[in-house]
């Protein structure tokens, strides 16, 4: 393997180490075990809420930090290190939910919430590195294959987990519960393990004429002063709310789908399977996406997911059996990791790399701003209509939105226009 394929996978592999945390944590053990066990005897309504504010809250954190730290890293060549600070946030905190006892919501929520920050803060700086191990030539590839091995990964852990609750006894598990705190634990060790190879194998050019002392100043400055040119990008801006508006669906069906299977009394067999079946299907699925941009065009391959998103949404306010969330569950893996990878290759197309994580910051800025309304839209909607829904279905507003604006969305002309203003 030469270089610059280890810094690839080394790269990729992170995917595959943190997504556990997104795959046991928090689509699958924690909105079921909040439920059950640290909000137990609290109506599903209430509970569903109280989950969607928890991570909204978690999001806010990060539109509050992540562009200030993001120009930060770019003047200090610091976009490893904020990863790793982050990423030891979220691993810690994933292991300590295993400590909260019963009918203790509110400590549980405080962790899942650091927890959150640890895991969407180590992103921001993750996406910033694709620049530093691609090329636009295999761009789309290498961010699909981060994808592709976040669900493999995120997959094999989670079945591990599962299978640890359904035989904990087995195991030498006291009960149910017991099993699921040692899936927490496990998330971090496996975090922890695979992010090495990004720690070890890739190598960040170091900006030698930064003054040490000064970086929050210096920051806070180029902060200042990309936003400043950010406004004036029209071009850019754009797509960045169109981003901000169709990925606010695909994160708030992310967070909250086990959540709506609780209210529609689904089994959480059923439940449990349907985000294996997501993990598994969404591995080749991604690659097929990313495949598929390079021969057709990234930009109908994005449109074509929004679609299939819509569908799903107002089917999922009408299904009523089990068996079409299994079906849903598929339709979902096909298009999630693809609509989530090429939307980044595509972001990476029309940004400097010398400004990339500063420019990602901005990206995820308003991918997590989006990630405060959609679970808080989906509270909002339940605790007025009583009807979850009616809540679920309210998601689809944002998909025909950020469809529309992506429309008029010229990437060439963008970079264009980027390099002329930067330079």
């Amino acid at each position: 393997m030469n270089n610059n394929n280890k810094s690839i996978y080394s790269w990729a592999l992170y995917d595959w180490a943190n997504s556990a945390y997104a795959t046991t944590v928090m689509a699958g053990f924690f909105p079921l075990f909040f439920k059950a066990y640290y909000s137990a005897d609290v109506d599903a309504t209430v509970s569903t809420a109280q989950l969607g504010i928890a991570n909204s809250i978690s999001s806010f954190i990060i539109v509050l930090i992540a562009p200030l730290l993001g120009a930060i890293a770019d003047v200090a060549s610091m976009r490893k290190r904020f990863l790793f600070i982050f990423a030891y946030i979220g691993i810690l905190m994933s292991a300590t939910l295993a400590l909260v006892g019963e009918g203790n919501w509110e400590l549980a929520a405080f962790i899942y919430v650091l927890g959150n920050v640890g895991f969407m803060g180590s992103n921001t700086f993750y996406d910033g590195l694709l620049s530093s191990v691609s090329s636009d030539k295999n761009v789309d590839f290498v961010s699909g294959l981060g994808f592709a091995l976040g669900y493999l990964g995120g997959g094999i852990l989670f079945a591990l987990n599962v299978w640890m609750l359904q035989a904990y006894t087995f195991f030498g598990f006291e009960n149910e519960a017991e099993a699921i705190k040692t899936s927490f634990i496990s998330v971090a060790i496996w975090w922890a393990l695979f992010s090495l190879p990004l720690l070890l194998f890739i190598d960040e050019k170091q900006n030698l004429h930064v003054e040490k002392k000064a970086l929050i100043k210096n920051g806070y400055l180029r902060l200042k002063n990309t936003f400043s040119k950010i406004r004036k990008l029209r071009g850019l801006l754009l797509f960045l709310v169109a981003y901000w508006l169709y990925i606010d669906g695909v994160d708030t069906i992310i967070r909250m789908a086990v959540d709506y299977g609780i209210a529609l009394g689904f089994d959480h067999g059923t439940l449990i399977l349907s985000l294996l079946i997501v993990q598994f299907v969404g591995f080749p699925a991604t690659l097929i996406f990313a495949y598929l941009a390079q021969r057709w065009d990234i930009k109908k391959a994005i449109f074509f997911a929004i679609a299939i998103y819509f569908f799903i949404t107002i089917w999922a306010s009408m299904m009523d059996q089990e068996y079409e969330f299994y079906i849903l569950a598929v339709v979902i893996a096909l298009v999630q990791g693809g609509i989530q990878a090429l939307s980044r290759s595509y972001y990476s197309k029309m940004i400097p790399l010398h400004h990339s994580a500063e420019f990602f910051a901005f990206y995820n800025f308003l991918g997590k701003f989006a990630a405060i309304l959609g679970p808080l839209l989906v509270a909002s909607v339940a605790l007025i209509s009583e009807s979850s829904r009616i809540a679920i279905g309210s998601i689809a507003i944002f998909f025909v939105l950020g469809a529309i604006l992506l429309y008029f969305v010229d990437e060439k002309r963008i970079a264009s226009d980027v390099r002329s203003t930067l330079n």
